[in-house]
């Protein structure tokens, strides 16, 4: 088989999907395991916060890292997966918030509120939240019929506002100076600023046609 054709054909197997659904699911796997070793530590509310506050992050900037893959590599085949991974940033989103609910507030909805309220991180965060949400219900074909092609596109687009307000809210809530958020920041940076090349370059071609054909 050609070495160049080896990629493209196991992304259209059969088999690629279940392997990326247990690759996403691995980190919820290891944090089940790392909860029955004992190995939380002396805060696990806080723990298991963080680390699915973590993975929601990395799927948010591997589901948006798709569309550039493609563009860089030709492999158009990576498209598939990238409503999928997508929704795993929206799973280990909610297992964040649960968690921050269940294990540190006790589901005191009056002071999570005032939370949401006073705390900018916690702001930004619920911001993001929305957003998720907001595309996580939307994300089936049907719903592109429903809403229209445009209206949904515009929607999803706010995908890039919570790649910027995740960033933020992780940068917030750690005390003192953390690396990993400037990380995920510039990653974030990175992906819209290539988004918002490819639109400039999309709107230039498109004025070329146009005046090709009025010439």
């Amino acid at each position: 088989m050609n070495k160049d054709t080896r990629p493209a054909s196991f992304l259209t197997s059969a088999a690629a999907k279940p392997l990326v659904h247990a690759a996403c699911l691995a980190p919820l796997v290891w944090l089940v395991w790392l909860g029955v070793d004992g190995r939380f530590g002396p805060n696990p509310a806080e723990f298991i916060n963080r680390y699915t506050g973590d993975w929601a992050i990395r799927f948010l900037l591997i589901a948006l890292a798709v569309t550039p893959l493609r563009g860089i590599t030709g492999l158009a085949a990576v498209m598939r997966f990238r409503r999928m991974l997508g929704l795993y940033a929206f799973f280990y989103a909610l297992l964040h918030v649960t968690s921050y609910v269940a294990l540190d507030q006790y589901f005191a909805w009056a002071a999570i509120w005032r939370d949401i309220l006073k705390r900018n991180y916690i702001t930004v965060g619920m911001l993001a939240l929305t957003i998720l949400t907001a595309l996580a219900v939307t994300s089936p074909k049907a719903m592109v019929k429903r809403m229209g092609g445009r209206n949904w596109q515009r929607l999803h687009r706010l995908v890039y506002v919570a790649a910027v307000a995740t960033p933020i809210h992780f940068f917030m809530m750690r005390k003192g100076f953390q690396i990993e958020p400037l990380i995920y920041g510039a990653v974030a940076g990175l992906l819209l600023a290539w988004r918002a090349g490819a639109w400039i370059r999309a709107r230039a071609q498109g004025r070329a046609r146009a005046a090709a054909r009025a010439a």
